[in-house]
């Protein structure tokens, strides 16, 4: 039996696609760690993101590590699918090179006992509904992929080359997933996808994803639902009902927005809406609804017009959440040639003044919250004392804490309603 060694980098769509090759591997009788320095580990799988310039560099200096402590070395996901055999050329002391549509041929291809390149030209990203993951981390909470690739092409984003078009998952198949994590002590499942709200246009010809939510419902021992990744265009008046009338799902929206004047919003190819006025229509359909957004600084052509719309669209609309990101110039995109590109020092500061606004509006919305009693979910139990939860508030690693000082016996997973006594810019404090 060989031990393989699995490094994982990458959003969470990416831990689920490690989750499935280290099942795969365990399938076919491999012992798998993610002790990756272990002597006794031979091969080394590097599951590697490429959505940003920053994302390679970490993987390309996991490989290198690797490389160098004379392991042989497997290079899975999104960076041989974007670079291809450009990439074997530039490794070439690289054991293997899997792309994003092949980690179900993993196995097999170690098993041959040489040296391997499997990445096809055009990705196809169906979910290997008969491989069991092998989760990393299952504690309170646990994602779904309900669809993988994307339909859309954003200016900006290599995503569709990466992953090819839009596969949905049966409506069945997920919630079976569900139940079998449920029934395993997961409190909190998170859907994912590219996209979540495109969810069954494929396989039902219409957006799913509030009929999915309904039949997740029907699960008696889940707690609470959360999605992440929808997109403004299909957010239905359907999937509005169910955030509604659904109460385990957590009034929780995740919706990237990217900007707010319409001239960059044309030139990201993304849809030009009023991003106000669409929050504003979810804030008053579904009662105490918290709202996260990410936004794009210095993308191409963007001057300081852009700019102070989007600072004042952030400053009106108040969001619970947000995260922004300066753009990133990736090859074969729309953006990459787009002029006139804004200077990175520009890009930066923009960036910041957002974050300098968002920092402020979040102290006056955690103020407000002191004496009020939210709904939360215990995600560490770190002394007598002292528990760390996430209110419905906030999602894993994106969000922020609330630190909980109680005499009780907690257990990851418990849900409780937790008065807020105290707060910082980001998390909370408070007590059962």
């Amino acid at each position: 039996m060989k031990k393989i060694g699995i490094v994982h980098h990458g959003c969470a769509k990416n831990l689920i696609d490690t989750e499935l090759i280290s099942g795969k591997l365990i399938e076919e009788g491999f012992e798998v760690t993610l002790d990756a320095y272990n002597p006794d580990v031979e091969y080394v799988i590097v599951n590697t993101c490429s959505f940003i310039f920053d994302a390679e560099q970490e993987s390309v200096k996991s490989i290198f590590d690797m490389i160098e402590m004379g392991k042989k070395v497997i290079i899975t996901g999104c960076l041989p699918q974007k670079h291809k055999k450009h990439l074997k050329k530039l490794i070439s002391e690289a054991y293997g090179f899997i792309g994003t549509s092949d980690i179900d041929k993993i196995a097999g291809l170690i098993k041959r006992g040489k040296e391997f390149y499997y990445v096809t030209e055009k990705p196809l990203c169906a979910y290997p509904e008969t491989t069991k993951r092998a989760q990393i981390t299952v504690g309170s909470s646990s994602y779904i992929k309900i669809a993988e690739g994307c339909n859309y092409s954003c200016g900006y984003c290599v995503i569709p080359k990466l992953r090819g078009p839009y596969v949905s998952r049966p409506i069945e198949n997920i919630v079976e997933e569900a139940k079998n994590m449920a029934d395993k002590g997961v409190s909190e499942i998170i859907l994912i996808a590219q996209d979540t709200s495109s969810y069954g246009i494929d396989l039902y010809n219409k957006p799913s994803l509030d009929k999915l939510l309904f039949e997740l419902d029907k699960i008696k021992n889940l707690n609470w639902i959360r999605v992440l990744y929808t997109y403004p265009t299909n957010f239905t008046k359907g999937l509005i009902e169910a955030y509604k009338k659904i109460d385990r799902l957590v009034k929780y929206v995740d919706v990237p927005l990217q900007h707010s004047h319409p001239d960059i919003l044309k030139a990201m190819r993304r849809p030009v809406i009023d991003g106000y006025e669409f929050v504003s229509k979810l804030r008053d359909e579904i009662d105490n609804l918290a709202v996260r957004t990410t936004l794009i600084t210095g993308y191409p052509t963007e001057s300081g017009k852009h700019f102070e719309h989007l600072y004042k669209f952030v400053e009106k609309t108040r969001f619970d959440r947000l995260g922004v990101f300066e753009f990133s110039k990736e090859k074969e995109t729309y953006a990459y040639n787009l002029k006139p590109q804004v200077p990175k020092r520009i890009k930066e500061k923009r960036k910041n003044e957002i974050l300098a606004l968002q920092k402020g509006i979040s102290n006056e919305i955690n103020s407000a919250l002191v004496g009020k009693k939210i709904p939360s979910i215990i995600e560490i139990v770190q002394s007598d004392r002292l528990a760390i939860a996430r209110t419905y508030k906030d999602a894993p690693d994106v969000d922020g804490l609330i630190y909980i000082d109680t005499n009780e016996i907690l257990t990851p997973g418990d849900i409780f309603d937790v008065e807020i006594t105290s707060y910082s810019d980001y998390d909370l404090y408070g007590k059962i």
